[in-house]
């Protein structure tokens, strides 16, 4: 296994979309090994394979607190949603922001495992929130995309601050 490097925004490679799985083969169930080691180091809650700059519809979470709960959702669709809900998300991909974003408080997903099975999975509070924020990366679309025009110019400013301080 291998710690994956992780893109940063605003990193145009996070924007693109990704493509459909059509291999279930040993090179996939080798990413989301990969991938979800490097959840769990970095640490995070999910990860999605764009993430990573592997433009492959694949998500790999864990929400549980012992971290033995992983979840592998490969072609994830949403058959439906319920409810909405504000939850402050982060991203391994925007480390050190933290915003409030809406999205629907229940999901009904479909989606295939790493040897190609079809499954389904209700989630509702934070997997679901989680579910979404990571489906957003695999259309192309960072959570910080979510908020006003002035908190990303912020956002973006804040980060591109840190990078010039880390350079010099």
């Amino acid at each position: 296994m291998a710690l994956l490097s992780i893109l940063h925004y605003p990193d145009p490679r996070l924007h693109k979309v990704a493509a459909r799985v059509e291999l279930f083969d040993d090179a996939l169930r080798t990413l989301v090994r990969d991938m979800a080691e490097t959840m769990y180091a970095a640490p995070g809650v999910g990860l999605a394979a764009t993430q990573v700059d592997v433009h492959k519809q694949v998500i790999v979470i864990d929400v549980s607190e012992t971290h033995d709960d992983l979840k592998v959702l490969i072609n994830p669709r949403i058959l439906s949603t319920a409810g909405t809900q504000t939850c402050e998300e982060g991203c391994l991909s925007v480390p050190g922001v933290y915003e409030d974003v809406r999205r629907a408080e229940r999901v009904l997903v479909e989606a295939e495992n790493a040897d190609g099975r079809t499954y389904a999975i209700e989630a509702e509070g934070l997997l679901a929130v989680c579910i979404q924020h990571e489906m957003d990366h695999l259309k192309g679309k960072v959570f910080v995309e979510h908020l006003s025009r002035l908190k990303q110019m912020r956002i973006r400013s804040k980060i591109e601050k840190d990078a010039r301080r880390k350079a010099a």
